[in-house]
Order: structure tokens, then sequence, then C-alpha cells
């Protein structure tokens, strides 16, 4: 299945949760923000919400510095 994250043309696995799709991507131990398709999605549904052929993802990690 075909979705754009952060603007890059991405293949995946059919099926996935944005859990899973983070799992994947080893963010699963950051803060990360969602957003699909232009609306911010809650932390709590990341296992409930499928990804779909054609969704716009845009990730956000937050990073700490000094």
């Amino acid at each position: 299945m075909k979705l754009t994250i952060n603007d890059e043309l991405t293949e995946i696995p059919d099926g996935l949760t944005i859990s899973q799709l983070l799992e994947q991507l080893k963010l699963t131990n950051r803060h990360v923000a969602v957003e699909r398709n232009r609306h911010i999605v809650s932390y709590r549904t990341f296992a409930d919400v499928r990804l779909e052929e054609g969704d716009s993802l845009e990730l956000v990690t937050l990073v700490g510095g000094g």
C-alpha cells in the first residue's frame, strides 16, 4: 500500500495501524505527533486507526538538546 509520510511517497504493508507504523519506523520510544490527511490524530487512538491507501501523514518528533 502506498502513502505519503512527511512529503515522501512510501510503501507499507496493508492494514497497519498508526502504532504499528511507528513501531516499524522505530519511533515508539519518542513523543510523536501524527497528522493524517491534515487532521491531528489523538495519541490514544494510534492503535485503533488503520492506515489506508493514499493517506498523507506528517510525523513530528520532539528533539531535546542543550
